[in-house]
């Protein structure tokens, strides 16, 4: 893997997952992935969520699964894709969404940095994966370090919204406490269901609200 180009408060609160046996293990089969074939996204951009959105700024996390497996698509934060790349049928549905809640238009760009220096997490739980094989790199020690991530977030922060979309996301997030923070659940956004309950479920405006309430800016959305 490249240099982990990361925020260095972020650094700092995860060096000791760093050290683990597990994360060792876990570099050492990315590190054959990319020496073997196509993985996405590329080195510099694995841990790109925390480069952009430091752990002091940060108010909102939102969780994704695993990064796109197709061409020029995954940038290192969920959901996300290159300017000039094609919005994927999830992330189309996540920007009607925001349309339609906040009463604005359909951006021209699905690259999701803009969120990111706002302040918003965009965590995929799975950080890499082989070019046209989904969930590839699952299994193999991400979870384990995202989790720790997850935990981290809920131990030192208070008041952040938690936007956790289908049962995945949930189970993630699960571990924070909903009396100290806003936890915002609905089904995922992918065609397949977000006509179930994801359109119309206002996290958007939701959590500016309560942002707004603890005197911390909303996100431009």
């Amino acid at each position: 893997m490249a240099e982990v180009r990361m925020a260095e408060d972020w650094k700092a609160l995860l060096c000791e997952e760093f050290d683990k046996p597990y994360f060792n293990d876990l570099v050492r089969f990315v590190k054959e992935e990319y020496a073997q074939g196509v993985v996405y996204p590329s080195g510099a951009n694995i841990f790109r969520a925390f480069d952009k959105c430091p752990f002091e700024r940060l108010k909102v996390v939102i969780i994704g699964q695993d990064p796109y497996h197709g061409p020029n698509q995954a940038n290192g934060l969920c959901f996300s894709v290159n300017d000039g790349v094609a919005f994927p049928p999830s992330l189309q549905n996540i920007f009607k969404e925001v349309a339609n809640d906040m009463g604005v238009t359909m951006p021209t760009s699905g690259n999701l940095d803009r969120w990111a220096e706002q302040g918003v997490l965009l965590l995929n739980a799975v950080l890499t994966v082989r070019a046209h094989n989904a969930a590839s790199h699952a299994g193999r020690g991400w979870e384990q370090f995202t989790d720790a991530v997850v935990r981290t977030v809920a131990e030192r922060k208070q008041g952040v919204v938690y936007m956790l979309w289908g049962s995945y996301a949930q189970r993630k997030g699960a571990i924070v406490d909903s009396a100290k923070n806003l936890i915002l659940k609905s089904v995922h956004p992918s065609p397949l269901s977000a006509y179930r309950g994801f359109f119309g479920c206002k996290h958007f405006s939701s959590a500016n609200a309560y942002l707004s309430n603890l005197g911390k800016e909303p996100i431009c959305w």
